[in-house]
């Protein structure tokens, strides 16, 4: 059997490094085409040079030359600049990992996915901002497109075979975040090093704080619409701290079905790396007796608003997804350098959304240019709100 291309859009990531870690497990049945990132020129070239790459691009074009002094004497090609990422997601690529975080990642997806392959999407930000053109680009070029998340991936792996009549209901699971027993006057003072220290995961500090903020779960909430064939009524949230169960589906005949295993994103990503087979994973085995138990709670929406505002964003649906996934953005951003405080993140989301109301938008442009137009709305308001 030939080796399987595959393109890694934001390969010095977390999401990146583990899919490259299950690659490395697996060298005779993957190529690497390309890998890109934004601006870490050392890790890049040393990714391409140990993986084979036929092309690496950095983000920042300042950094071109940077790169091809770090790839002298290999054969990989060296390219710099946004369009450069967005050519190399539309190289031709059997399998392509979608990790760049934010908006950023949008152009490129959108590329990947009207090349026709199958796309293992990471970028959750891409789906909430630009849902219906991108299941539609799918659609249009026949692309698979597989989720990564470990709540999405656990309901596709559910999901497998039913009909969509035979769904209930989808049940997406939440860690609670560090904070999820705080009462709200501890939370007036978290601080960024609090916030990014998840319970479970290891995670990058903008997924952190909006696992903190549960708006992480929000943004999950809006992608499970786009992803799966239910509607916004029948996808639920609860909380589950230990992070065993990763997301659930109830049928009509009362049967519920769960996806568990250990808190390591390399299960999700191998799920899609060797779909539709399976492929063995270091990872730690799931042990229920050392478990011990496994505990659900409702979430607090007095205390974690943004998950309320998220599924306020889905129910309006169109420009409003865009606008809480860029207002998020500069807020979650500006809490990380310490102008606004922790529980002033759903504040500014939510004054963002009530002030800005343009039209829905029929293309990449417009989403881009809510998206360009909402992140200035909210650092206005970042600017006014101090600590």
């Amino acid at each position: 059997m030939s080796a399987r291309t595959i393109t890694i859009l934001g390969a010095t990531g977390s999401v990146g490094r583990s899919t490259l870690d299950l690659v490395a497990r697996n060298r005779e049945r993957y190529e690497v085409l390309a890998l890109t990132a934004h601006k870490d020129v050392a890790g890049l070239a040393a990714l391409a040079r140990e993986f084979g790459a036929k092309q690496a691009v950095i983000g920042d074009e300042t950094l071109l030359d940077a790169l091809r002094e770090a790839l002298a004497g290999s054969d990989v090609q060296a390219a710099a600049g946004q369009g450069a990422i967005a050519d190399a997601a539309a190289s031709g690529a059997e399998w392509t990992m979608a990790a760049i975080v934010g908006t950023a990642g949008l152009g490129p997806v959108m590329r990947a996915l009207g090349g026709g392959g199958t796309v293992a999407l990471a970028n959750k930000e891409a789906l909430v901002s630009a849902g219906a053109l991108m299941t539609e680009a799918a659609r249009a070029s026949g692309a698979t497109l597989l989720p990564v998340d470990s709540e999405h991936n656990a309901v596709f792996q559910c999901l497998q075979g039913a009909r969509p009549e035979s769904v209930r209901r989808i049940i997406l699971t939440a860690s609670g975040g560090p904070f999820r027993t705080w009462p709200i006057e501890r939370m007036r003072a978290a601080t960024p090093e609090q916030a990014v220290a998840h319970p479970n995961w290891s995670m990058g500090a903008k997924i952190s704080v909006d696992c903190a903020t549960l708006m992480n779960k929000g943004l999950e909430l809006i992608e499970a619409y786009h992803l799966f064939p239910v509607g916004a009524d029948a996808i639920d949230v609860v909380v589950h701290p230990q992070s065993v169960v990763h997301s659930l589906v109830e049928y009509v005949d009362g049967s519920v079905l769960a996806q568990l295993g250990a808190p390591d994103m390399r299960v999700p990503i191998a799920y899609t790396l060797a779909w539709p087979d399976r492929m063995e994973t270091p990872c730690e085995r799931l042990d229920l007796v050392a478990a011990g138990r496994l505990d659900f709670e409702a979430p607090d929406l007095t205390r974690f608003p943004a998950l309320a505002l998220a599924r306020s964003a889905l129910s309006h649906g169109g420009p409003k997804p865009a606008i809480l996934n860029a207002a998020n953005e500069v807020a979650v951003a500006s809490f990380l350098e310490r102008r606004i405080a922790f529980l002033d993140i759903a504040s500014v989301v939510g004054d963002v959304l009530a002030c800005f109301d343009p039209p829905a938008p029929a293309s990449i442009d417009e989403v881009l240019e809510i998206d360009s137009e909402a992140r200035r709305v909210a650092a206005e308001a970042t600017g006014k709100t101090r600590i």
